[in-house]
């Protein structure tokens, strides 16, 4: 469990990046949570975006992919949200 300290760090670190992963109209299809596993894997860090015509919001995207993953929900602020998974092949994000 991250704490808000924490998040706030990542929010922070997120806010240059773009997003890697597009839930659309067909919400999280397997596909979407496969793309967000292997991003995670190989940054740790990801930020995603909700497409306008999905029958979701940022924050019910970032809830259920943070628990198919088993990432942490770092934020979800309009049709955007973040997670976090340590991986620990690589080097750690200084999340204080």
């Amino acid at each position: 469990m991250l704490s808000s300290r924490q998040r706030a760090r990542l929010r922070a670190l997120a806010s240059t990046m773009e997003p890697v992963v597009h839930v659309g109209k067909d919400g999280l299809a397997s596909g979407v949570v496969r793309q967000t596993d292997e991003a995670l894997t190989a940054r740790q860090l990801i930020k995603g975006t909700v497409q306008q015509n999905a029958d979701m919001d940022a924050r019910e995207a970032c809830r259920a992919l943070a628990e198919e993953t088993g990432a942490e929900p770092v934020a979800a602020i309009g049709r955007k949200f973040v997670l976090y998974r340590r991986n620990g092949d690589l080097p750690a994000i200084d999340i204080g």
